[in-house]
């Protein structure tokens, strides 16, 4: 019974593997030529990442490789630094990916706010959407710019010469992809549509004078035994040293400490994004098929990953969650399916090279189109405006914009510190002071004028200590002694402390006594290490009872020494 189940699981996850390496195939071509490279690039990374991801991490189901979330960040680096850079830059992303993992970073990254990874991918699928434009419509731009708006400029300066034969195989390929589905029919729609688009192509190219589309083997070529070819040469992927690859100006890039300054911010927002995207797919995997990912050990298998790929040509990788998805869907239950999906993509590569080189570049504009839309989030975009909170609709808008206008680099930063200060606003906010007044519901009737008690609650960190302990400063002239409940502060920082402690100074110099209640263990060991709690006019009680006993036998003694 046993070896039945294990052979199920076992076919299982053959079949699983199977379909999402036949899904994953165009999309790793795709992704990588929108990055900047040829496609066979895409290709090592979905082999080498999908294998060495899946036997590192966490998740049982996660299959990793290039996603349209890095386009964006990856793109600058190719044209800045050459493929040579852009694999050094993975590398480095790697290494973070790996420190950040051992520093047990994962559960803090999986806090990341709603507003800032939707604001993120939106701006992301406009930028995607917005590079392809110019092989979905066949343009000829001889300079597209690195800004957003520079592009936008040349493809609507170029659109009067569009290409109606690229035009129509990319239409083709878009209604074929929209309304695949709907035929009920088990092959995947991104093959369905590709082929359909491939075989209308050349079709065409044959049956019509004057028609011919750009395809993969006339836009990039490789030299293999010092023979040049259009496409993608059909060889598994190699060893070899990153830095030996072609930077900006055609030549090995070579290593020095100026070029990994350099590659530091982009490495950086690399390790950044892939943690998120990966550890949101883990989320969402864990989700579906009730199983439970250690986050720290995702990040750690990633960032093996992705130190990994680059001596074998691959570009960045993380988890993809419509891949995800779709493993899940196809029954599997292990990263055996992982492992056979990069299996099927090696095998494709060796078997069907030539016939890969034939896909048009329109369709695979479109192909991206399609991606970059179910990436865009689109009717949550819209739901957080109407119904978030100001301060989220900022965030959402900010990581938006700067995605869009600037580049990912500086986008993920700010999004990183946009999170940070609304948390600590959120926080601020969750902690106050009250005063309990001999009128208030909770107070002894028999509190004297000169007594008062304050109530803090929340944590005291630097945020919210000043915010907090400034009421302290104004208390009335009559009042002989303070009662400080803090038995609802969970933990208190040296900003906080500071602030105490001049709260102390200040109320001993003009006479006035203090006393400290409901101290948890932490609370109570950390005033006493900075020496508050060693003061003449500073006593410390367990509860609010002992500390209004404790105020009124002060008060009456010295009220006896007046």
């Amino acid at each position: 019974m046993h070896r039945a189940s294990e052979a199920g699981s076992m076919r299982a996850n053959l079949m699983a593997g199977l379909t999402v390496g036949i899904v994953a195939l165009p999309l790793s071509m795709a992704l990588a030529i929108a990055s900047g490279v040829p496609p066979q690039h895409g290709l090592y990374t979905a082999i080498v990442a999908g294998i060495v991801i899946a036997l590192t991490g966490s998740s049982r189901l996660n299959i990793s490789g290039p996603t349209a979330a890095f386009v964006v960040i990856l793109l600058p680096i190719v044209h800045q630094f050459g493929l040579g850079g852009l694999l050094l830059s993975g590398f480095i992303a790697g290494v973070i990916l790996v420190v950040m993992g051992l520093l047990r970073l994962g559960t803090l990254i999986e806090l990341v706010p709603y507003p800032v990874t939707v604001g993120f991918t939106s701006g992301i699928a406009v930028v995607i959407a917005t590079t392809q434009l110019k092989d979905f419509f066949g343009l000829s731009i001889e300079s597209e710019g690195h800004s957003f708006v520079d592009k936008a400029v040349g493809i609507v300066s170029a659109l009067p010469e569009f290409q109606w034969q690229e035009l129509a195989i990319a239409l083709l390929t878009l209604l074929t992809l929209l309304l695949w589905n709907r035929t009920g029919s088990r092959t995947p729609a991104h093959l369905a549509a590709l082929t359909l688009g491939t075989v209308a192509a050349w079709l065409g190219s044959r049956m019509l004078d004057g028609v011919s589309v750009h395809t993969v083997a006339s836009t990039f070529e490789y030299t293999m035994n010092g023979i040049t070819a259009g496409g993608i040469p059909p060889i598994a992927p190699r060893f070899f040293w990153p830095w030996q690859q072609p930077g900006p100006d055609g030549a090995p890039i070579g290593l020095s400490w100026e070029l990994f300054g350099q590659l530091a911010g982009p490495a950086i927002a690399i390790a950044l994004l892939g943690a998120i995207e990966s550890l949101l797919c883990a989320v969402v995997s864990d989700s579906m098929a009730g199983t439970r990912t250690d986050p720290n050990r995702e990040l750690i298998g990633h960032g093996i990953g992705n130190m990994v790929v680059p001596f074998f040509g691959g570009i960045p990788a993380t988890a993809a969650i419509a891949r995800t998805a779709t493993n899940f869907r196809s029954g599997a239950t292990n990263p055996l399916a992982s492992v056979i999906h990069a299996l099927v993509i090696l095998a494709a590569i060796l078997l069907l090279a030539p016939l890969l080189g034939h896909i048009p570049m329109a369709a695979m504009a479109a192909l991206l189109m399609v991606v970059a839309w179910n990436m865009s989030e689109a009717r949550h975009f819209i739901h957080i405006l109407k119904v978030a909170p100001r301060h989220d609709i900022l965030v959402l808008l900010t990581c938006f914009s700067l995605t869009v206008l600037i580049d990912m680099e500086v986008a993920v930063a700010a999004g990183m510190a946009l999170a940070s200060v609304l948390f600590i606003k959120r926080m601020i906010e969750l902690t106050g002071v009250n005063l309990i007044n001999p009128g208030h519901e909770h107070a002894d009737a028999d509190v004297p004028e000169e007594i008062v008690i304050y109530d803090i609650n929340g944590p005291m960190f630097f945020g919210a200590a000043q915010n907090a302990l400034k009421t302290l400063v104004s208390i009335r002239s009559e009042v002989k002694v303070v009662v400080l409940d803090l038995s609802d502060v969970p933990m208190i920082d040296m900003t906080a402390m500071v602030a105490m402690q001049s709260i102390v100074n200040n109320l001993a110099a003009r006479g006035v006594s203090l006393i400290f209640c409901g101290l948890t263990a932490e609370v109570r060991l950390k005033l006493k290490q900075s020496g508050m709690l060693s003061g003449a006019s500073v006593s410390l009680k367990r509860n609010r009872g002992d500390s209004i006993d404790a105020a009124k036998v002060m008060l009456s003694g010295e009220k006896k020494e007046g």
